[in-house]
């Protein structure tokens, strides 16, 4: 799989999405919420939390497969 997503330089995870299929996934996740957040959250909240639980777990998996040199600890430090 390609690299979509820049290694953060401080602490765990991912940074900025590099790759144009990061910003697309980056920019779907924030719709859907945005969208299902209007949507939901004055009739039923409950299904709300259900569509961001899952999708939440999506980019975060997405992200960290993709992210250049994994998600672990980093110092600052230029590798």
């Amino acid at each position: 799989m390609t690299e979509w997503f820049e290694a953060k330089r401080y602490g765990y995870g991912s940074g900025l999405p590099i790759a144009w299929q990061g910003w697309a996934i980056t920019i779907a996740y924030f719709v859907l919420i945005l969208v299902s957040g209007l949507l939901f959250i004055p009739l039923k909240p409950i299904l709300f939390i259900a569509i961001t639980i899952p999708a939440t777990l999506a980019l975060l998996i997405i992200a960290a497969r993709t992210t250049r040199g994994g998600w672990r600890w980093r110092w600052g430090i230029k590798e």
